[in-house]
């Protein structure tokens, strides 16, 4: 049997939360890569607290997936296929939003990808293909919104979802450096666009029990219950109140900032996607500090 990862669609539209019905009632939220994983949890609660869903993503099953899901629990989103990494394509859906919608408050970058490799043998392409969408195509999002709403002369707000890359993330080389540049790309652009009203965050996090799980070797997956201090991997939901907690008003002095969500991990830090090594093994079951 094929294990099962993350939270169902119907615990997610029903779990608590600590945020009051309707807090963005009235206001657009994108959210790529919204049709599984992290984006899905996202936008299900920014739907569940009254905002209007546009998710995009390249994979078309997903998106449908994700739209009949929606309606089974009384929610009507839309849903664009689209690779980030094409800016002709970004650019068109950006237009699209502003056309359908009339307005967008709040865009979350959650589209990316990666594959756990070694460094010694991730391959030219390998690497341009995970920077390319993980930098380049949040980039594309970040600037295509931007404009628009520099050009209609109102604010926005941008949440990059990125990763807990502070101390690094062995067998994910090409996904650290990619993510650090969006972290420091957050931080620059934070400050050009504070004049325009425009909120650039960051938010990281650690290893958090997705769909997202199940693209990894079991070994993989199971050291990520070992990555921090709790011993546990953190969930969807954390993610997604943690999300709406920098797009909301409670943040609103916030900007160039990076959340990050990860159970203590940046100070413990053992997740080994492809598993672990075994020069960096530890029994964390019987380990002990011998008196």
């Amino acid at each position: 049997m094929t294990e099962t990862f993350g939270a169902s669609d119907a615990a997610l539209f029903a779990r608590d939360t600590v945020y009051r019905p309707k807090l963005y009632k009235g206001q657009v939220v994108v959210v790529s890569g919204g049709g599984s994983g992290l984006g899905r949890a996202m936008a299900i609660l920014f739907a569940r607290l009254g905002a209007k869903i546009v998710i995009c993503g390249r994979d078309r099953a997903k998106l449908d997936d994700a739209t009949a899901a929606f309606a089974r629990h009384g929610h009507t989103i839309d849903a664009h296929s689209l690779s980030i990494r094409d800016m002709p394509a970004v650019e068109s859906f950006m237009d699209g939003v502003f056309r359908d919608h009339g307005r967008l408050d709040v865009l979350i970058n959650n589209a990316g990808g990666q594959f756990p490799m070694a460094g010694l043998k991730i391959s030219p392409n390998g690497w341009r293909a995970v920077v390319d969408t993980n930098l380049n195509g949040t980039w594309n999002m970040m600037q295509a919104a931007a404009q628009r709403w520099t050009a209609r002369g109102e604010g926005g707000n941008v949440v990059n979802i990125v990763a807990d890359i502070w101390r690094g993330m062995p067998q994910m080389a090409h996904t650290a450096a990619a993510r650090a540049g969006v972290i420091y790309a957050t931080k620059s652009v934070a400050v050009e666009w504070a004049p325009l009203n425009i909120r650039v965050n960051c938010l990281a996090p650690g290893c958090c029990e997705s769909s997202a799980f199940g693209r990894y070797p079991p070994e993989g997956a199971e050291s990520f219950k070992q990555s921090n201090p709790m011993l546990r991997a953190g969930e969807e939901w954390d993610v997604a109140e943690g999300a709406v907690y920098l797009a909301s008003p409670a943040g609103k002095f916030i900007t160039g900032e990076t959340l990050t969500i990860d159970g203590g991990q940046q100070m413990w830090g053992d997740p080994w996607p492809g598993g672990r090594p075994a020069w960096f093994e530890l029994d964390y079951a019987t380990s002990r500090i011998d008196e």
